[in-house]
Formats: C-alpha cells, structure tokens, sequence
C-alpha cells in the first residue's frame, strides 16, 4: 500500500514508518523539521496549514496516519490557542486533504486521556458515553473534537477512518520530558527522581514498538471505520517507575511534589476490540521496555531522538 504519515519524524511516528516498511509498505512522512529519518521512505517538507503542500503528500495514497499534533500536555497548558489551531484545525485539514485528494482512509492518534471524560464505571470500551463536562484538559478537549470531526468527515463526506487511542507510550526515541525518559536521566546523573503527586497514579504504559504494529495491522479492512484502545498490558504506577529505574540504573533518593493540574489519573481501559479484530495485544513487559531504552541511549542513539 502507499501510505503517508504526517509526524512521521517524531517519536511514535518513526517507529510506524520503520514498521511499516518493514511490512514492504510505500512510505510518505510529511514533516516540517529535524528528528529520526529512515533512508527507505520519502520526506516531504510540509506544514499542516500548507494547503499544497498537504494535498500533494496525500495525493492517491491508500491511506494516512495522522500523528503530527500538539502531544506534550504541558505545552498544551501553557498556550493553548496553539494547541487547538493543530490538533483540531490541523485534523480538519488533513481530513479535507485526504478528501480531496482520494486518500482512502486517515487514521488518527488518538489517546486513552479521552477515557477521564467517560460517563460510568468499570472496564471501559471504545462505544462508553463521554461526559463533555469531564473533559478537565484543554489536551484533552482538543483530541474529543478531533475524534468528532473524523466522524463528522464519514457522515457527510464518506472519508473512511479509524481512530487510534494510545496508551501511555515510552521506549527509543522519547522524548526527554516524558516521565521514563525524565526518570532514567535523573538516575544516570545520579539526581534524585520527581514524582509529581502521590506517586500512586497508574498507567497502562505501552511499549512503542508494540504500539507501531498496532498501526500495521490497523491498515486491515477490518479496522475501517472503527475506533481501537491500544492500551498497555498491566497497570503501571509512578512509583512502579521510579522503582524499576532505580533497579535498573542506580538507586537514587524519590521526591514527591505537588500533582499537576487537571493530570490524568488512569482508569481501566479494555483492549479487547483490537485484539478481537486485529489480533493485536502488547508483549512487551514494562521493565523489558525501560532496558531496551536504556541500551538504546547506552549505543549512543541519543542522535535519533525525535525533536
């Protein structure tokens, strides 16, 4: 198939190319900057808001992973106008592009964030109600209306989809704010690990090369149209990291500060939609993961690390 992928340089996005090229894919990244390139794939230098640009790298491609968003929460918190204009407009825009230009679907990077706005208990699946009172982050706010627009793009235009909600990824190529990357630097510099909150918060984390075979199979006829949990495998705490970093890296004192605003908090999320229609679960466990980053920056990878 040829397929395109906008984010194709950052950090989940480099990891769907490689998969996706190894799958014996056609790859097109529309990216505007630095971060890992993979020499078998074509880059094309294009801007969400580049509308020729935009229709040109999603001209007659089979289908599109839109990825190229505003994913870092605190950034989101801090201008938040900017976050709305590309997670929101920006979706649009890819949307109509595809639209225009034939694409036959777009898949979008969605996140499990949406589930604290979910309306009830229990395990939750892709179909539980969203309370939109509930939404608390403006990041959170901004992937509900994403998610609405690719619906919306069905129903008026016939534009097929599938929309991807990632569990909390980590592994090569992370970026250094994200926790494990944040966590793992402190313990090689011998600095003590922050912990903001309790410590107790859970997550399902999922490694990122388990998370980019989810998006090889999702190019199967069966996932059109259908919005998939790609959650991690088990709960993770923030603790559980600090204390897996420790074991792994060296022992370093744990500090605890004030919990960031509107956090997600982690609630139970089921997978069995995606492991029903594309055989897909995680199978790499947590502290394998935090190894394989460790010996990915050990090899001097640093470089590849997305902006």
């Amino acid at each position: 198939m040829r397929v395109a992928v906008t984010g194709g340089c950052g950090f989940i996005g480099s990891h769907v190319v490689d998969q996706l090229l190894a799958a014996g894919h056609q790859v097109r990244v529309l990216d505007v900057g630095g971060g890992y390139r993979n020499p078998a794939a074509e880059y094309l230098t294009a801007d969400l808001f580049d509308p020729a640009a935009l229709r040109h790298g999603l001209h007659r491609c089979d289908a599109a992973f839109h990825l190229a968003g505003a994913a870092n929460v605190n950034e989101v918190a801090a201008d938040p106008v900017a976050a709305v204009r590309l997670n929101v407009e920006g979706t649009t825009r890819v949307l109509d592009a595809a639209r225009a230009g034939g694409c036959g679907r777009v898949l979008l990077a969605s996140t499990v964030w949406v589930y604290g706005a979910a309306h009830g208990g229990g395990e939750l699946a892709e179909d539980t109600p969203v309370d939109l009172r509930r939404a608390g982050h403006v990041y959170v706010a901004t992937k509900l209306s994403a998610e609405l627009l690719v619906h919306s793009y069905r129903e008026m235009y016939g534009q097929h989809f599938t929309i991807l909600r990632y569990g909390i990824p980590y592994g090569p190529r992370m970026r250094e704010e994200l926790v494990v990357a944040r966590f793992v630097r402190a313990a090689l510099d011998g600095q003590p690990i922050t912990i903001a909150g309790t410590g107790e918060q859970q997550r399902n984390y999922v490694y990122v090369e388990d998370l980019a075979d989810a998006h090889v199979r999702a190019l199967d006829p069966a996932a059109e149209d259908q919005t998939l949990a790609l959650e991690g495998a088990a709960p993770v705490s923030v603790r559980e990291i600090a204390d897996t970093v420790c074991e792994l890296v060296r022992p370093v004192p744990v500090e605890f500060v004030a919990g960031r605003t509107a956090d997600y908090q982690g609630v139970s999320v089921s997978a069995a939609r995606v492991k029903e229609l594309l055989d897909w679960v995680p199978v790499t466990p947590f502290a394998e993961g935090v190894h394989r980053y460790l010996e990915w920056l050990a090899a001097g990878q640093g470089q590849e690390r997305p902006r």
